[in-house]
């Protein structure tokens, strides 16, 4: 799985017809900022209003799931939100000139091969996983349907669909490399049952609905004037039944188990709206659009209540966005003032750096001899170099600026930091720069824990 975010390198389009409303619409992908996430924007309304891809939003899930926000209402997101994180874009701007993205033919692969002609790009902001760390479970005991959560150190999921059918028997279908997405799951389409067919067009949904973006599975015995009455309802001339098959106009099937491949699709771009990237193992039976929102409620509930003990974490393992060198080439410190050895994450709003601390600095022979403690004025002086290099990152050319501090308030140093200690810092902007001054908040951490924090005034001035 991926560590950076990612978003797309240029805007890209498709066009169609909304499954349920049969409005046709243009829905455009447009690259987004790091930790923008997704937002559904309907640029045909007043004021172009935006719509977070967040559970808190569904308002409505019959045979799909509806968000609302601001006034805005768009239907059917998962088919979008599954093919970004198939893909694992982290951040995009989805603009809507109607209510309902496009259904093309009923699957997700033709939003993955236009994200895929876009382009991917990196940021430099890592994901913010949230990794199960706990058993969650959620039961619909009326509908037999079950969803399971387990920790893991990776995103996989499995579906099981069972409709008492003769014509669908049990089926089974895993993702367990998201690099798979595209290739066996984002080309299965979406499905419904003859004696809901009828049902659904007298509820008025599935406007835009026909045999080419939908399997019609026929599940019962059907006469030639039920044909003529159906090939009516679809606008088609006239329509068959494989009988063998029991898909309504001989329609192929790309998997015999397409249909718990789509039911998967279906989760994976449900759970999107948790908010975040997970790691978990997904376990399902009979999963659908109302149960599969429930638990990412769930989800999402834990996330909030663990959200006061999110440190930043760091992998030694992976090269760092600045190593030392670029460091001293936008900070105007050498050693032994230098107190910043990577920075790891850097985004428009926060930046993470290390420090990693030794027996070899110059300070300890002086300070607490015999009882090594890492001196808070130089917890602070590191916290605010990484603060600098977030200030540097506001201009275009920051080797051509000063980042000087100039104030410091609410200066709490929590634990003692000692030689073989690896600091994380964490320093975000808390009010935008306005004439050169910005203020930060800024945390130190070491083996999750907090040690020190100070609220940060910064200048930043060009060089004479």
């Amino acid at each position: 799985m991926n560590i950076k975010q990612q978003t797309i390198q240029k805007a890209v389009s498709v066009s169609g017809v909304g499954l349920h409303t049969g409005v046709s619409a243009t829905m455009t992908f447009m690259p987004a900022p790091a930790n923008h996430g997704f937002k559904f924007q309907r640029i045909d309304l007043p004021g172009q209003p935006t719509v977070d891809a967040d559970v808190d939003f569904v308002v409505d899930l019959s045979r799909g799931t509806t968000l609302e926000q601001n006034g805005a209402r768009v239907h059917t997101v998962e088919h979008t939100l599954a093919a970004l994180v198939g893909l694992q874009i982290d951040n995009a701007l989805i603009q809507l000139d109607g209510p309902e993205p496009p259904i093309m033919d009923g699957s997700s692969i033709k939003f993955v091969e236009a994200l895929q002609f876009a382009g991917i790009e990196e940021q430099n902001a890592d994901r913010k996983y949230f990794e199960v760390s706990e058993f969650v479970h959620y039961r619909n005991p009326e509908k037999d349907i079950e969803i399971a959560a387990l920790p893991l150190n990776d995103y996989r999921l499995t579906v099981m669909v069972d409709y008492n059918s003769q014509v669908i028997s049990s089926q089974h279908a895993s993702l367990n490399d998201l690099t798979l997405f595209a290739d066996e799951i984002a080309s299965c389409r979406t499905f419904v049952f003859l004696h809901e067919l009828e049902m659904l067009y007298k509820q008025n949904l599935i406007k835009g609905g026909d045999l080419s973006n939908a399997i019609v599975i026929v599940d019962r015995d059907v006469d030639e004037d039920e044909l003529d009455h159906l090939a009516k309802m679809l606008n088609k001339s006239k329509v068959g039944v494989n009988k063998q098959a029991g898909i309504l106009n001989n329609l192929q099937l790309h998997y015999p188990n397409e249909m718990a491949r789509h039911k998967l699709l279906d989760m994976l771009g449900d759970l999107a709206l948790i908010g975040r990237p997970i790691k978990a193992q997904i376990l399902a039976a009979r999963p659908g659009h109302a149960a599969n929102v429930a638990f990412a409620k769930k989800i999402k509930s834990l996330i909030q209540k663990n959200a006061q003990n999110q440190v930043p974490q760091y992998d030694p393992k992976q090269p760092p966005i600045f190593d030392i060198n670029r460091i001293a080439q936008l900070l105007p410190h050498r050693y032994p003032f230098q107190m910043v050895d990577k920075i790891i994450a850097l985004d428009e709003s926060s930046v993470i750096g290390i420090k990693n601390v030794t027996m070899n600095e110059p300070y300890f022979p002086g300070h607490f001899p015999g009882n090594p403690v890492m001196p808070g004025v130089m917890q602070l002086e590191a916290m605010a170099q990484t603060g600098g290099i977030l200030v540097l990152s506001t201009v275009p050319d920051p080797e051509n600026y000063w980042p000087y501090l100039i104030g410091i308030e609410n200066c709490r140093f929590r634990r003692n930091v000692l030689p073989g200690d690896t600091v994380i810092f964490r320093c975000e902007f808390t009010s935008p720069m306005k004439r050169g001054i910005v203020k930060m908040q800024g945390r130190g951490y070491v083996n999750n824990n907090l040690v020190c924090e100070a609220d940060m005034i910064a200048s930043l001035v060009k060089k004479k």
